[in-house]
C-alpha cells in the first residue's frame, strides 16, 4: 500500500496541472511539482501550512477573499460535492495570477471525507505569448525591466489600430494606468523597491491579458492596454479587474507586505483620432481618477 502511495505521489507530480492536498482541517499535505513552478512556492515553503495562511490567498474577479469566506474547498470537504472556478491566486512574487481550479472531495473505504485536492491550471497561453515575446525581442520592441512590449511597439500597434478602425470600423479601447504614489515608494526605499513594483504591475498585467489585447510600458510608472473589440461596458469591465487585481498584489519590502494602487483611464476610439489624440484623452482621464482619490478607475 505504501509503494501504491508513493506511486501515486510520482504520477500526480508529473502531471501539468497544479495539484495540493489537504487534510480535513485544510492542512497542506501535498504539493506538487506543477503548483511551484504556477504559484513560485516550493512544497517547503507550503507543506504543513493551511491553505487559508498567508500563501495562496484566492480571491475572485470582484476581489473578495475566498479563502476567508466562500471557500470551494472548504465547501466540498463539507458537502462532499466537487466544484469548478476561475480564481485569482496570489504568486510568491506578488502579483496575481489567473487559473482554473478544479477541486475534488477524498474519501475512505466506508466513504467518510478525509481529505481535499485541488487542480489548477494556468490560464494565461504561453505559446501565444512567448512567440510574441521572440518577436518583440528580435525587433527590439521590448522593454528590458518589465519585459513587456515597450512604448515604441505601443505606438505602432495603436497607429495600426486606428488604420483598421478607420477603414474597417473595428473598434477598440485605451487604459492608460498609473501607479498612485510611486515616487514616494522610490524616495522611501530606493530605486530597487520602484523597479519591483514595476514588475508587479507589469506582471499582474501580462497574466491577465486576453490573447488580442496589448499591455505596454509607455514610461516610467506609466502602462497602457489596447483592448480589442470593446464597447464602453466591456472596457470599464476590463478596467476594474485591473485594478482589483493589483490592488490584491502585494509587493515585500524590508520583510514587509505592501499593497500597490493605480489610477486608471479609459477611452474608446473615435473617427479622426490619430494616436496622440487618444493617448492623450486617456492620459487625461487617468488624471481625473488620481483627482478623485486615486485607486478608481474613469471611462
Amino acid at each position: 500500500m505504501e509503494d501504491l502511495k508513493i506511486s501515486y505521489w510520482d504520477l500526480l507530480d508529473n502531471i501539468t496541472e497544479g495539484a495540493y492536498i489537504t487534510d480535513i482541517k485544510r492542512k497542506i499535505i501535498y504539493w506538487n511539482k506543477a503548483a511551484e513552478r504556477i504559484t513560485g512556492y516550493t512544497k517547503e515553503e507550503v507543506l504543513g501550512k493551511h491553505c487559508y495562511d498567508n500563501i495562496l490567498i484566492h480571491i475572485d474577479s470582484q476581489g473578495c477573499n475566498l479563502c476567508k469566506g466562500s471557500c470551494p474547498l472548504a465547501q466540498s470537504l463539507t458537502d462532499g460535492e466537487s466544484r469548478h472556478s476561475q480564481i485569482f491566486l496570489h504568486h510568491k512574487e506578488g502579483y496575481r495570477k489567473p487559473v482554473y481550479a478544479r477541486i475534488l472531495p477524498i474519501r475512505d473505504g466506508t466513504g467518510k471525507i478525509i481529505a481535499g485536492v485541488e487542480f489548477f491550471n494556468d490560464i494565461m497561453d504561453h505559446n501565444t505569448f512567448n512567440l510574441k515575446m521572440l518577436e518583440l525581442e528580435q525587433l527590439a520592441f521590448k522593454d528590458q525591466l518589465t519585459e513587456l512590449p515597450n512604448r515604441r511597439y505601443a505606438e505602432e500597434q495603436l497607429i495600426s489600430r486606428l488604420s483598421e478602425f478607420e477603414r474597417l470600423g473595428i473598434f477598440f479601447g485605451l487604459l492608460f494606468f498609473d501607479i498612485d504614489h510611486f515616487k514616494k515608494f522610490n524616495d522611501t526605499f530606493g530605486h530597487e523597491t520602484g523597479d519591483k513594483i514595476l514588475k508587479t504591475v507589469a506582471k499582474t498585467l501580462n497574466a491577465n491579458s486576453r490573447q488580442y489585447d496589448l499591455y505596454s510600458r509607455w514610461g516610467g510608472e506609466e502602462f497602457i492596454g489596447i483592448i480589442a473589440g470593446a464597447d464602453k461596458d466591456s472596457l470599464l469591465s476590463i478596467a476594474n479587474k485591473i485594478l482589483i487585481l493589483v490592488r490584491h498584489s502585494e509587493v515585500t519590502i524590508d520583510g514587509a507586505m505592501h499593497s500597490v494602487t493605480i489610477s486608471v483611464g479609459g477611452t474608446l476610439c473615435q473617427y479622426g483620432d490619430t494616436y496622440h489624440t487618444i493617448v492623450k484623452r486617456a492620459d487625461a482621464l487617468m488624471y481625473n481618477s488620481k483627482e478623485k482619490g486615486r485607486n478608481c478607475v474613469t471611462i
